[in-house]
């Protein structure tokens, strides 16, 4: 492995590790997405065929219209508040919502009762989403964060967020778990390594099928703040929320942070701030962190089976009767949503419900 010291953010990372010593791997990863002048999120819009990966609103607009007829559906579970929230965490390009109101128009209802708020910390992504909702009939406030958010009954939507969010790593040396870090090996390079001592009394707060992993296991965990701050919310006005993201439904050891840049796989540790960066997410610990502080939990369940309980077959019919001409283009788009396989999205994404405690079910879970 190579340096790239033309990043300007290596540069950084690397006069941090001289002064301060090793960095843990979230603190890495928080630097590469975040930092102000040169984080990987703030200085670009990463989404489409010209950038570095592609989501599920931007394979088709049958993901944003689903998510926009469940979120009607939802309210409508709530009791149809005159007035109601709705929150996404990383909009993106603003794709997801924009398809989501189009196809919430037919609950005149509920639009009217919209008010819009977007979690963004990335400015060159919040200018295309001003641009994106230009003539939207609907009021639209930007945040830096879930916490600025005002109070009262919500709807979250959160698709490909949590997984941005920096996760730690522990790896299992001579029998005891030590924090992964970033350090600079003898060859001056950014490596992997282990903290010296190990993480205090730190099997105890794992799973019970992770305590005995053998020695070289990787562990990864995630900051519950935001899990919390959703979970808080939920419980408290009566709210319900929507995570779609990749990763496993039950915990579980292996590294799984990867770093992506057009389109292809990279190596996390070369031209930090360059690449997108991600991790997997763990679904029970965040249903367990949202289930602690009184919010209801509802599935995981596979992207796949979700759509498909949606309606997306049908809704895929109806777009074809109004433009056969487009019929393949929109077969391949069900086909990546939905399928199997590692070029699809149907069983590695999973969706996760949560709900106010009253509310015993939500569209797509009973």
């Amino acid at each position: 492995m190579m340096a790239d010291l033309n990043a300007p953010l290596e540069r950084e990372i690397r006069r941090i590790i001289s002064v301060a010593g090793a960095m843990p791997v979230s603190e890495y990863m928080a630097l590469c997405l975040g930092h102000p002048e040169h984080g990987y999120y703030m200085t670009r819009d990463p989404l489409g065929a010209q950038g570095d990966f592609t989501t599920a609103p931007e394979i088709s607009q049958m993901f944003g219209e689903l998510i926009g007829l469940w979120s009607a559906a939802a309210w409508h579970h709530m009791g149809k508040p005159e007035a109601v929230n709705l929150i996404e965490l990383g909009p993106g390009r603003g794709t997801m919502m924009n398809d989501a109101l189009r196809a919430a128009k037919v609950l005149p209802g509920f639009r009217n009762a919209v008010k819009l708020h977007l979690v963004e910390i990335s400015p060159a992504l919040q200018k295309r989403q001003r641009q994106s909702f230009e003539g939207v009939d609907v009021h639209v406030t930007w945040h830096e964060s879930l916490n600025d958010v005002p109070d009262g009954p919500c709807i979250i939507l959160a698709n490909e967020f949590f997984d941005a969010l920096p996760v730690h790593q522990a790896v299992r040396t001579d029998g005891a778990w030590h924090e992964r870090v970033i350090a600079i090996d003898d060859n001056d390079e950014l490596a992997f390594g282990a903290a010296r001592e190990p993480l205090a009394h730190f099997e105890k707060f794992l799973p019970p099928q992770i305590r005995s992993a053998p020695d070289g296991s990787v562990f990864e965990w995630r900051n519950d703040a935001a899990a919390y701050e959703i979970g808080r919310r939920l419980a408290r006005d009566r709210g319900v929320a929507l995570i779609i993201d990749y990763g496993h439904e039950r915990s579980d050891i292996g590294d799984t942070l990867q770093a992506v840049s057009g389109h292809t796989y990279s190596d996390p540790l070369i031209g930090p701030g360059l690449a997108d960066i991600t991790a997997h997410v763990d679904f029970q610990a965040l249903a367990a962190a949202t289930d602690s502080i009184g919010a209801r939990v509802h599935g995981p369940l596979e992207q796949g089976e979700f759509l498909r309980r949606l309606g997306i077959a049908n809704r895929a019919n109806a777009l074809k009767a109004n433009a056969a001409h487009r019929s393949e283009e929109i077969d391949a788009a069900v086909a990546r949503l939905t399928g199997a396989g590692t070029e699809n999205m149907g069983r590695l994404f999973k969706v996760l419900g949560l709900s106010h405690g009253d509310l015993k079910a939500l569209p797509g879970f009973d």
